[in-house]
């Protein structure tokens, strides 16, 4: 399985029409594309910073669907008012549902690298810490999607509400620091978001 990410840095005052452009017509769009398994889209609505993610079967659908994006994306950019976006693939490593995340979810972001030769045993410790994950107030679901041949990788942890990330504050911090160190990961970034948009149909893979 395989995963886009679309990153804007929107207007503030334009994320609202954004989400609505990318539910109302590049999800119908998307669809209709062979290999499409599903999209969820993040939002930060004080900083503007939005990200939509679409899952596909395999690595040579995602490639496939790349010009029928393309024209959707541009105009996407323009309702959402910012730069230029930024586009990145990944092969989804690892995907655990514990129930699914409803209104007003909160979905912690974490921006990681290591060693290219490392990436296998980095989703082994990634993939070994989802019990501790699980037994967090108000966890939904975690995933890891990775560049093999950059060594970078990106987590999404999601939780019921934003009050819930703020009272598991220590622990995730703890659990990030544990896995980071283990998986000897170097940690880029990290965000919290919304969850605005929540329909992927990733299988399991854990």
């Amino acid at each position: 399985m395989y995963a886009r990410t679309t990153t804007m840095e929107a207007m503030p005052s334009s994320v609202d029409a954004g989400i609505a452009y990318v539910r109302d017509k590049v999800m119908p769009l998307l669809e209709g594309l062979d290999g499409y398994i599903g999209l969820s889209l993040l939002a930060d609505r004080s900083s503007g910073r939005c990200i939509t993610t679409s899952a596909w079967e395999s690595e040579d659908a995602m490639r496939a669907s790349a010009p029928a994006v393309e024209q959707v994306r541009s105009r996407a950019a323009e309702i959402f008012g910012g730069g230029s976006p930024t586009v990145e693939e990944w092969e989804i490593a690892v995907l655990h549902r514990e129930r699914e995340a409803g209104d007003g979810a909160c979905v912690r972001v974490t921006w990681a690298k290591v060693n290219p030769n490392q990436v296998d045993s980095g989703i082994e410790v990634f993939r070994a810490a989802l019990p501790a994950m699980q037994e967090l107030e108000g966890h939904c679901s975690a995933s890891l999607l990775v560049d093999r041949a950059s060594g970078r990788g990106v987590s999404s942890v999601a939780y019921e509400s934003a009050d819930a990330v703020e009272r598991n504050h220590a622990e995730m911090d703890r659990l990030k620091g544990s896995v980071s160190g283990e998986a000897a990961a170097q940690i880029v970034e990290e965000h919290d978001f919304e969850l605005m948009i929540a329909h992927l149909r990733v299988p399991e893979m854990v």
